[in-house]
């Protein structure tokens, strides 16, 4: 944890303590990007494509279907779409990143 994250930290533990208990739990993981060197960074800058493309199949699969029987039917119908594009991914051959680099 840095010096800085410790103080901001401890400016909340008496006034917002739960936001303190969070900031320390999940700051850390947030923050992970900043230890990568800075050509990876620029390409992780910004996740846009990928959500686009993730909120527009749950759209199109949604839209369809109009009005869900129940929560648990929704739920249903949108875990399978994200598995489908998690498998999609997972089966890609080529790199988002290439981890190689020459500058790093």
């Amino acid at each position: 944890m840095t010096p800085r994250l410790a103080e901001l930290i401890a400016i909340y533990r008496t006034s917002a303590p739960k936001l303190a208990a969070w900031l320390e739990e999940n700051a850390p993981e947030g923050l992970a990007v900043f230890t990568l060197p800075e050509h990876h960074r620029r390409r992780l800058r910004t996740s846009k494509p990928m959500e686009r493309s993730v909120q527009q199949e749950l759209k199109r699969r949604t839209v369809k279907v109009r009005v869900f029987p129940s929560d648990d039917a929704l739920l249903r119908l949108v875990s399978a779409v994200l598995v489908e594009i998690d498998e999609k991914w997972a089966a890609e051959t080529k790199a988002y990143i290439k981890w190689e680099c020459q500058d790093a």
